[in-house]
C-alpha cells in the first residue's frame, strides 16, 4: 500500500511540475510576443498578432466556445441581390430583427483594400451580425465590386446604388427610410463616408449617421507619423498593400486628390451626417482617420472620435476575443442608436483616448484569456511541427 501511495505521489508531483513548466512557457511566450517592432502591446493584442502572422487564425477569428454566450437568435439573415446603375446586380447579406418593425437601416461596407481577395461580406460577417443585434436594426452588408477588374468609381457607385435600393425598398423589407445610416471599416470606411458626400451632392436619401472604423481617408502621400511607424504589415496593414490598393483602385494619379477617393482633401464637408470615428494606436491609418474627424468638426458636423490604445488595424473584427474590440463595436452601436432617436449635439473636436478597462477584475480576465489563447496557439504550433516532422 505504501509503495502504491508513493507512486501516486510521484506522479502527482510530476504532473504538477509539468503544469508549472507549461504555464511558465505560456507566460514567457506571451510576454515575448508582446515586445513588437514598434513597442510593447497588451497580451491579448500580442497573441492575436502572433496567431495571424503564423497563419494559426484568420482576421475573422471566431470566439472560442469557452468564452461564448448562448442565447436565442433575435434576427434572421438572407442573401439578397441589389440592382446597380449599369443594369447588373451585386450581392448583399441582410440581417433583419425578428418582429414587425419598421426598423432603422444600416448599410455596412466591409474593409479589404478595395481589392479582390482582401475582404468580403463573409470575412466581416461577425461585425455585421453583431451590429444588427446591438442596434436592433436591419443591417445590409454590401458586396461592392472591387479592383483590379472594377477600379474607381465602381465601389462607391455600388455603395450609393445600395443606399438608393435600401431607401426604395424600405417598406418592403420592414425598414424605416427616415432612419438610414452607413458604416464601414478601413477601405469600407472610405466608401461609407464617400457615400454620404454623394448623397449630399446628388440630393439623395437623407443619412442619419456614419460610423467609420479606422477609415482610409486620403490617397495622397502625406507623411503621417502613424503611416511611417506602423506600416510594416506586422499590425495587419502594410505600406505595400496600401500602395497596391492605390495603384489598382485608382490607376490614374489625378484621382488621388478627388474628394470621392480622398475625402480628407475635400474642400466642402458641410451638411454631412453626424459621425463616430474609431481609430487604433498601432495602425498606419490612425492619423488620417483622426485628421478627417477634425475636418468634419471644423465644418460643423457633430463627430465623436475615439482612439483605442494597445490595438492594431482591424481590431474590431476580433471583438469576440478582444475587450477593446468589443468596446469599440459597442460605442459604434450606441452612437448609431442615439442618432436614430435624435441628432447628436455639435461640439468642438475632441479626441478621446481609451486605454482599456480600469477595473481590476476585467484586467485579470483579459490577461487570463490572453494566456488561455496563447496556450491554445502553442499547442496548435506543436501539433503542426509534429505532423510536419513525421
Amino acid at each position: 500500500m505504501k509503495i502504491v501511495f508513493e507512486k501516486v505521489s510521484i506522479w502527482m508531483m510530476v504532473a504538477s511540475l509539468g503544469f508549472i513548466v507549461s504555464s511558465l512557457i505560456v507566460i514567457l511566450s506571451v510576454h515575448y510576443w508582446a515586445h513588437t517592432e514598434a513597442g510593447k502591446v497588451p497580451p491579448k493584442t500580442a497573441v492575436l498578432l502572433h496567431a495571424v502572422h503564423n497563419n494559426l487564425v484568420t482576421p475573422d477569428m471566431k470566439r472560442p466556445k469557452f468564452f461564448a454566450n448562448n442565447g436565442a437568435p433575435s434576427f434572421t439573415n438572407e442573401m439578397i441581390e441589389i440592382p446597380v446603375a449599369d443594369g447588373t446586380s451585386i450581392e448583399g447579406k441582410m440581417y433583419r430583427p425578428i418582429g414587425k418593425g419598421p426598423y432603422p437601416i444600416i448599410l455596412y461596407y466591409h474593409g479589404g483594400a478595395f481589392m479582390e481577395g482582401y475582404g468580403s461580406i463573409h470575412t466581416h460577417d461577425n461585425i455585421v451580425r453583431s451590429l444588427a443585434s446591438r442596434t436592433n436594426s436591419i443591417v445590409i452588408a454590401v458586396a461592392y465590386r472591387v479592383a483590379p477588374k472594377h477600379p474607381f468609381p465602381a465601389a462607391i457607385e455600388d455603395g450609393y446604388d445600395a443606399l438608393l435600393w435600401a431607401y426604395d425598398q424600405a417598406e418592403e423589407i420592414g425598414g424605416d427610410k427616415e432612419n438610414i445610416a452607413v458604416a464601414g471599416d478601413s477601405a469600407g470606411g472610405n466608401i461609407a463616408t464617400v457615400v454620404t458626400l454623394m448623397a449630399r451632392d446628388r440630393e439623395g436619401p437623407d443619412i442619419k449617421a456614419q460610423a467609420l472604423l479606422y477609415p482610409l481617408t486620403t490617397f495622397q502621400d502625406i507623411e503621417f507619423d502613424s503611416r511611417m511607424k506602423y506600416d510594416s504589415g506586422y499590425y495587419l496593414l502594410s505600406r505595400g498593400v496600401m500602395m497596391r490598393a492605390r495603384d489598382t483602385y485608382t490607376p490614374d494619379e489625378d484621382l488621388w486628390i478627388h474628394e470621392y477617393t480622398s475625402p480628407l482633401e475635400a474642400e466642402n464637408l458641410y451638411k454631412l451626417p453626424p459621425a463616430i470615428v474609431i481609430t487604433a494606436e498601432f495602425d498606419p491609418l490612425r492619423d488620417e482617420g483622426e485628421a478627417y474627424a477634425r475636418r468634419l468638426a471644423e465644418h460643423g458636423v457633430p463627430v465623436e472620435t475615439i482612439r483605442y490604445n494597445g490595438v492594431m488595424h482591424g481590431f474590431i473584427s476580433f471583438y469576440e476575443v478582444m475587450y477593446r474590440g468589443n468596446h469599440g463595436l459597442d460605442q459604434s452601436a450606441r452612437f448609431l442608436r442615439a442618432s436614430f432617436d435624435e441628432e447628436p449635439a455639435y461640439q468642438p473636436y475632441n479626441l478621446q483616448v481609451y486605454n482599456g478597462s480600469t477595473t481590476r477584475s476585467m484586467q485579470i480576465r483579459d490577461q487570463a484569456e490572453a494566456y488561455a489563447i496563447g496556450s491554445f496557439l502553442l499547442g496548435k504550433q506543436a501539433i503542426s511541427i509534429f505532423e510536419n516532422n513525421k
